[in-house]
């Protein structure tokens, strides 16, 4: 390849001195890589002369083929880069614990059937903790509601319901539907993700105020709370998916629900595993898969 990157350069700078001074070759030695591309060719396709070089007919009809194979061979190294990181990539990921539990595991499985080789860091924290480890690089991306983060590119993936969760014997268990209202007389369990709660800002938006007792990190906690009757609270449909407690669940009116999103600083300076992982779990929602 080196004499067709030679032949290139020589015919953009108009001689085999400047040539040779911006590939770092001595001038005779980009003279002979185009001769022997020459005798490869089986033809001339320079004309030296004191005036500097020239193309002749056959180098006139052979320049855009040779630059063609330049551009691909330079494409081809680019592609082994990339091969390269996604075999050693380390892919960072803040989440909070609904994701954690119920998409990365499938999604990181089917990944690493692709690139076995790549490795996982999973932080689990609220919208807030996962905004900043993104802004100060703890991170390379995360999932967030996007209405908590700023600064941020946001990629939204999915609606999730939130539902009201009672323990079996509530009165209000036997409703098929829950006004948001009913839901200020009990003790009520937050579920703390940060500077933003979907259910607060329903509450304050509808001129309610809940009871809150507890305030928990944690949505499984909250579940168990409640199974011992210790209070209501709302939680994300996704969490309640498996849902290892004996509990009721019910639709709120008005309804409330979270978007589920993609938040990353720059995806362009991501490294390539982190900036495959992000085009994978995009394309799998697209295509409209379960995650």
């Amino acid at each position: 390849m080196n004499s067709y990157y030679a032949f290139i350069k020589a015919v953009e700078t108009g001689s085999f001195t400047k040539a040779a001074q911006e590939l770092g070759y001595t001038q005779s030695a980009i003279s002979q890589m185009v001769h022997s591309l020459e005798e490869e060719l089986s033809t001339t396709l320079i004309l030296r002369s004191r005036k500097g070089i020239t193309l002749t007919p056959d180098g006139e009809e052979f320049l855009p083929y040779i630059k063609n194979i330049c551009n691909s061979h330079r494409e081809l190294i680019e592609k082994l880069k990339e091969v390269e990181g996604l075999q050693s990539g380390l892919i960072r990921i803040g989440t909070f614990s609904s994701v954690a539990c119920h998409w990365l595991p499938g999604l990181i499985k089917n990944f690493k059937e692709q690139y076995p080789a790549v490795h996982f860091e999973l932080h689990q924290g609220n919208y807030t903790d996962i905004s900043n480890w993104i802004k100060e690089g703890s991170v390379d991306f995360g999932f967030v509601n996007p209405k908590a983060v700023s600064n941020l590119t946001t990629t939204p993936l999915q609606e999730d319901e939130m539902l009201a969760v009672l323990p079996v014997d509530h009165p209000l268990a036997a409703h098929s539907k829950i006004l948001l209202e009913e839901l200020t007389n009990g003790p009520y369990i937050l579920l703390d993700e940060g500077e933003i709660s979907e259910p607060l800002t329903i509450f304050k938006q509808n001129n309610f105020e809940p009871n809150i007792q507890y305030r928990v990190h944690d949505a499984y906690w909250i579940m168990s709370m409640i199974e011992q009757g210790l209070g209501i609270s709302i939680l994300p449909k996704l969490v309640l998916n498996r849902c290892p407690y004996t509990l009721v669940t019910k639709v709120i009116s008005p309804a409330i629900v979270r978007t589920i999103s993609l938040a990353y600083k720059d995806k362009r300076v991501l490294p390539i595993a982190s900036r495959y992982f992000i085009d994978f779990i995009i394309e799998r929602y697209s295509k409209n898969e379960p995650l």
